[in-house]
């Protein structure tokens, strides 16, 4: 039997939704952004996407090759749009479902990353890969580190490279490969979402079209303990993330990470203090 991936509604009840995660390691979130959210994002996001080089040179070689030479970004959304820090990064569907499937493991999580990915016609399918990839010394076996999700901010359909995703692999062994037919096309309208683990198989198709653009928002939360992909602190710096509301600049990084309750201790101190306290206070 072709797997399926599942789909649910955001006013859906979150044990089904977690039920759903549990299971097949991704589901999908219809309506996920309401049409004004939806609109004020992609408002703020069209000039810098007109701004991107599609062919931007990366970090390495490997990074380029993994995201090619067709797809536009913008990365740092906190710093350039207020409706991703406050209705997108803080919405309240993605944190309850964060809540339960990464507190068990940290004092509290953060943003690893947000950003916008746009991908062009002939944009090739991308090697199919685990987000958690990118934490290999975290030695294995480990509790879950990562809850991703990708917004389409566009249509997404099999033709303009719709997230491709593997039910289930989120508990194979890290050898087994998927063959074709264990893969699901993340067709969805725009303000939907696919949400999966960080150790589930996935990556975008290829864009087949000869003037389509699928444009989708990559985010996704860590536990808290880890380094992030993108340095969040200086992405939106304090001059922005004053302005912020406590729990975006907690999920941005500049909240401690305090497991003193599970005799722990804190990370992230700055003048031994808590940041979210020196924001408060105009120190930071």
């Amino acid at each position: 039997m072709a797997p399926e991936l599942r789909r649910f509604h955001k006013t859906d009840p979150l044990p089904e939704l977690l039920k759903g995660i549990e299971e097949d390691g991704a589901i999908a979130i219809d309506g996920l952004l309401d049409v004004d959210v939806l609109a004020r994002l992609n408002s703020d996001v069209d000039a810098h996407l007109e701004a991107a080089d599609p062919a931007m040179r990366h970090l390495n070689p490997v990074i380029e090759g993994f995201f090619g030479d067709r797809t536009r970004h913008v990365a740092a959304m906190a710093s350039k749009s207020r409706c991703f820090a406050e209705a997108v990064m803080c919405h309240p569907t993605l944190l309850e479902i964060c809540d339960e499937i990464l507190l068990p493991a940290c004092a509290n999580y953060v943003l690893n990353l947000g950003h916008v990915i746009d991908r062009g016609p002939g944009a090739v399918a991308q090697l199919v890969h685990r987000d958690e990839g990118v934490w290999i010394h975290v030695p294995r076996p480990a509790p879950t580190l990562q809850l991703a999700c990708m917004l389409a901010l566009g249509e997404f359909t099999q033709e303009n490279g719709a997230t491709r995703l593997v039910p289930g692999s989120h508990r194979w062994p890290v050898e087994r490969q998927p063959e074709d037919e264990e893969f699901v096309d993340a067709a969805m309208p725009a303000g939907s979402a696919v949400v999966y683990l960080g150790s589930t198989l996935h990556g975008a198709g290829t864009n087949s079209t000869e003037e389509v653009w699928r444009r989708g928002m990559h985010l996704s939360y860590v536990v808290g303990w880890l380094r992030t992909e993108e340095n969040n602190v200086l992405a939106t710096p304090p001059a922005i993330a004053r302005s912020l509301p406590e729990r975006a600049q907690a999920l941005l990084g500049y909240a401690v990470h305090d497991a003193i309750e599970d005799m722990g201790g804190y990370a992230g101190m700055v003048e031994m203090r808590d940041p979210l306290a020196l924001l408060r206070e105009g120190k930071l």
